[in-house]
């Protein structure tokens, strides 16, 4: 059952993060589930301590939790971006 939950938030996670990149078009549903799971581990290593949260992959289901693997998605996409095409967007 966690790992339902899990990638019901993870595909949730990542399309919100693929909306605010405005990269949603370009996207499946399977694709915003890994940006979301990765982004999350990304979040948890680099926003997660600053905000003093951990992310979906660690269980933390609050609120903070949710911001840090948001923003980690969202730098997920721009990497990929930046790689991509040589601008964030």
């Amino acid at each position: 059952m966690n790992l339902m939950i899990w990638l019901v938030i993870g595909g949730l996670i990542g399309w919100v993060a693929s909306m605010i990149m405005k990269t949603n078009a370009q996207q499946g549903m399977i694709l915003n589930v890994v940006v979301g799971i990765v982004g999350s581990i990304l979040g948890g290593w680099l926003v997660g301590p600053l905000l003093g949260a951990g992310t979906i992959n660690q269980n933390d289901f609050s609120l903070r939790g949710l911001l840090a693997s948001l923003i980690g998605a969202v730098i997920l996409l721009a990497i990929v971006n930046l790689v991509r095409r040589g601008a964030v967007r």
